[in-house]
């Protein structure tokens, strides 16, 4: 391995507290993580993707990613078909080396292993890695009907340390890896990336560095000076131009763009079939600046030199329906369709706010939402960054905001999402909903969590709860098998800890609550026998059958709780005996 790459992995290694891995799989989660890191728009938990060795049929990495979110169970996949209405799948397959040279026998195996895992009938035996993600892929095609964009898309990644010269024989195997697959005749697309040691540079920086992009904005105006905005112009945009901002050198939607915006792709209900028809008629499509509101991006650094653009650090944050569809009809659109744009440069988080709910307040999004997005948003941001740094955890509220922050160990970053999720295990008590249906939660963001006299705490523990348990899961302490059952789990340890039912979220009794039980997860030893005795109460409730289709149901939530009564009586005990702790 040569100098530099070898620096940048141990420099990934250490921010993401896998040092004390052997190298062969640091390298396997390093190339995970610049490779399938790449399509999901929230941080990638490379544990996730990463399969284990025994039976991974020649893949170090394997991801399935719909709608743009990483699955995680079967149950998923039924979920995202049914409140979307379509599915739009990618499997992402990594093969990490660290040898010096690309060796077509090895890429011959690993196309081979990815050929198999689509079989009906494997040839490899597959470990439980392996076997669960095939059961994920199953689910994929049963719901083939939900294929409205076509079929899945595959990516196969083979990185290694070496250099790719387009040898012959090397091409010669990429093609045949390419061909095979696509005979099979169940992608729309089958992609093979060599990434080498210039490659893996490359990714490593691009993922490091905020999004930037050059474009030629000609018909544009000026807007007038305003408090806080450092420049701002609104204009016309030729769709091509625009193409440039939402989408990466492969085509595809630059997911972390959104991230800001309030809402989701929608799917092409009634608006956004309107949209489309627009588009793909002659007639109508150079109308189309004149029957769309348009879109509102919003730069941290904004250069201009006469009517060539260059913005870094950019949200989309109001106009996602509008730019999905146009990615859509991608194919079929040219300089005559003119995109609506108004494009801001500012460092003011005030001003990003009120511009966020201004342009949202347009389109049917609840004001509970707007609120979440906003000033609670920032609340827990400042209360995360209050704590002492050997107790700091980062809440990420901006796609990549701590990328280029240099010392801070990026398995304490805090995404929205993930917050989400631990705090809907541990709080709302419902572990089964934080992959299965995640969505239905997001429905309550403004009532059940995240509402506006919510206290800080319970929020801050569940995040903390979540590092501490991903912590010993990385560093081997808790079994691997067990990561399945990690949202139970989390509930388990709050259940066996703080007395149910509990105190209103705006209540100071939650806030005294969770103090002490924060500074027994800041504790190695105390916070190690937590978990450990949550995992066997896990395992006990499921009969030592972590099934994930098992697990992630109300029935098992509800056992789980059933089995925890005794420990919660003597959390009422202790409570009782000791009223001011």
């Amino acid at each position: 391995m040569d100098r530099i790459t070898k620096s940048l992995l141990d420099e990934s290694s250490a921010e993401h507290d896998l040092a004390s891995l052997p190298e062969d799989k640091r390298f396997e989660h390093f190339a995970a993580l610049l490779t399938i890191g790449r399509f999901v728009s929230e941080a990638l938990e490379t544990t996730d993707v990463v399969v284990g060795a025994a039976g991974d049929t020649g893949i170090d990495a394997l991801a399935i990613i719909a709608n743009g979110s990483l699955i995680e169970s079967a149950s998923e996949v039924d979920e995202l078909a049914e409140r979307n209405g379509y599915l739009d799948v990618a499997f992402v397959f990594v093969q990490a080396e660290r040898s010096s040279a690309f060796e077509t026998a090895k890429i011959g195996q690993f196309s081979f292993g990815v050929q198999d895992f689509f079989k009906e009938k494997p040839a490899l035996p597959r470990g439980r890695d392996v076997s669960e993600l095939a059961n994920i892929m199953s689910a994929v095609y049963r719901q083939s009907s939900k294929f409205k964009r076509g079929n899945p898309v595959c990516r196969m990644y083979y990185v290694t340390t070496g250099t790719w010269t387009g040898d012959v024989a090397l091409e010669a195997r990429r093609k045949a890896a390419v061909d095979d697959l696509v005979a099979l005749r169940i992608f729309r697309a089958v992609e093979f990336f060599p990434i080498d040691a210039e490659g893996i540079q490359r990714l490593y920086r691009e993922s490091r560095n905020s999004i930037s992009r050059e474009f030629e904005f000609a018909q544009k105006t000026v807007v007038p000076t305003i408090e806080g905005v450092t420049e701002a112009y609104v204009g016309l945009l030729p769709a091509p131009e625009f193409l440039r901002l939402i989408e990466d050198e492969t085509g595809e939607m630059l997911k972390g763009i959104f991230y800001d915006n309030v809402r989701d792709w929608q799917d092409f209900n009634a608006v956004n079939s309107e949209i489309r028809t627009t588009l793909e008629s002659q007639a109508t499509r150079a109308r189309f600046a004149l029957m769309n509101n348009g879109v509102t991006i919003i730069a941290k650094t904004m250069r201009t030199t006469a009517n060539r653009f260059y913005i870094e650090d950019y949200q989309v944050v109001n106009g996602c329906q509008t730019s999905h569809v146009i990615h859509d009809q991608r194919l079929s659109i040219d300089n005559s369709v003119m995109i609506p744009l108004r494009l801001i440069s500012t460092q003011d988080d005030e001003v990003i706010g009120s511009i966020v709910k201004a342009t949202n307040r347009q389109t049917e999004v609840r004001e509970e939402q707007l609120l979440a997005l906003s000033d609670f948003q920032k609340k827990l941001e400042a209360y995360f960054n209050a704590f002492e740094e050997s107790q700091r955890l980062y809440y990420e509220r901006r796609s990549r905001q701590y990328s280029n922050a240099g010392g801070i160990e990026k398995t304490r970053i805090v995404t929205p999402g993930g917050l989400i999720r631990a705090y809907a295990s541990m709080f709302l008590e419902e572990p089964h909903r934080a992959t299965r249906s995640y969505r239905r939660i997001l429905d309550r963001v403004g009532v059940d969590l995240f509402a506006a006299g919510d206290k800080l705490e319970p929020y801050y523990l569940a995040a903390l709860a979540a590092y501490r348990l991903e912590y010993l899961f990385r560093n081997q302490v808790l079994d691997g098998r067990l990561r399945a059952a990690r949202y139970e789990i989390l509930l388990a340890v709050r259940l066996a800890e703080m007395p149910s039912p509990l105190p209103r979220m705006n209540s100071h009794d939650m806030e005294r609550l969770c103090k002490p039980l924060s500074a027994k997860l800041w504790n190695a030893g105390l916070s190690e026998k937590m978990f450990s005795a949550a995992s066997e109460m896990v395992l006990k409730a499921a009969k030592n059958d972590l099934d994930v289709a098992s697990l992630r149901t109300e029935p098992f939530t509800d056992a789980l709780k059933e089995l925890a009564m005794p420990a919660r009586r003597q959390v009422h005990k202790r409570a009782r005996l000791n009223p001011r702790r």
